[in-house]
């Protein structure tokens, strides 16, 4: 297959508004020993796109963003073992490299996985980092099992990470969930992906004391400013929370009482620290496994496209209004 040497990508050029979004043309890039050169044929949205966006400055230079997308593997490094071209993939890439919101992308073998067969290309782009993030929430941060039990509050439950945490939970663990939401239409959509119990996340203690007398084990943070003494209330002596938010200031001294523990979850530590691991290629394999035997279901709510920057421009407004459910996605023309 010959390739070409330029393709249309969307970058930004300097912090600000979705409207700094352009469309761009870069060279086709080449790969390393160990990358695999993906045609991308849709991408997600996700806060860290608008979290860089927003305040990352790339010095005037384009830069891509993007930290999900679905695709065929086009050309392979020498090194390569896993894939081979023609194969769909699915995965979230590096926030050290450049991003997904472009004809083709390079991600290295070692944290891509093989896309589900049952998904097409947008319901698969919807799941890379939200189900990386979870599934390291869980089964790393917590290092929960099948046989595992307890309860586990999921703040931010109808959110991309929070509903794949949601499924992952209630499917592979013997912990109850609680998601805590704020409107009909989210508890609606909660409840389907496996929740036990739902709560309002606007009086979260009292809330969490209704369905939870004895308190939670275990909660999940996207959201954490501001929330620190609250998730020392509703938690259980011993209690933990993972967050992946970076509040500015925070203070989990409330926790000292209770002997509660904060934990962080950052998907990207093993592309910048760990790149030899092979844990985020065979989580996202076993995923793959799960969603084609019905255990799991993508998290899609919103189909966009094509991928340009108007287009990501509105996705962008989307995700930063906060009152998005699943995730949008955008499929290339």
């Amino acid at each position: 297959m010959s390739l070409p040497s330029r393709m249309p990508a969307v970058a930004y050029s300097s912090p600000g508004s979705p409207d700094v979004l352009t469309d761009v043309e870069l060279d086709v890039p080449a790969p390393g020993p160990h990358d695999l050169l993906v045609e991308v044929r849709a991408v997600s949205v996700n806060p860290v796109d608008v979290k860089l966006r927003r305040g990352a400055d790339p010095g005037g230079q384009p830069r891509v963003l993007g930290f999900d997308a679905a695709g065929t593997v086009v050309a392979v490094g020498e090194a390569v073992t896993a894939f081979a071209v023609g194969d769909a993939v699915y995965h979230a890439g590096s926030i050290a490299r450049p991003g997904t919101n472009a004809r083709y992308h390079l991600v290295d073998e070692r944290i891509a996985g093989h896309a589900p067969a049952s998904l097409d290309w947008a319901e698969a782009a919807a799941l890379p980092l939200t189900t990386i993030t979870a599934w390291e929430t869980l089964f790393e941060r917590w290092a929960l099992t099948r046989e595992s039990t307890g309860t586990l509050l999921v703040m931010g439950a109808a959110g991309g990470v929070g509903s794949v945490l949601v499924q992952l939970a209630r499917q592979l663990t013997g912990l109850t969930v609680v998601a805590a939401v704020s409107r009909p239409e989210a508890e609606e959509w909660v409840r389907g992906l496996g929740a036990h119990e739902v709560v309002d996340r606007r009086d979260l203690v009292a809330e969490v004391a209704r369905v939870a007398p004895g308190g939670v084990r275990y909660v999940f943070s996207p959201y954490s400013a501001g929330m620190v003494e609250t998730f020392a209330r509703v938690m259980t002596v011993g209690g933990s929370v993972v967050a992946i938010d970076e509040p500015e200031g925070l203070d989990t001294l409330p926790l000292k009482e209770r002997s509660q523990g904060w934990h962080w979850e950052f998907m990207f530590s093993r592309p910048l620290h760990d790149p030899e691991s092979t844990a985020q290629r065979e989580l996202l394999d076993e995923v793959a496994r799960l969603v084609d035997a019905g255990v799991l279901r993508t998290t899609l709510t919103a189909r966009l496209s094509p991928v340009d920057a108007a287009t990501l421009a509105e996705a962008h407004r989307r995700v930063e209004s906060s009152s998005t459910i699943g995730k949008v996605v955008l499929t290339a023309s």
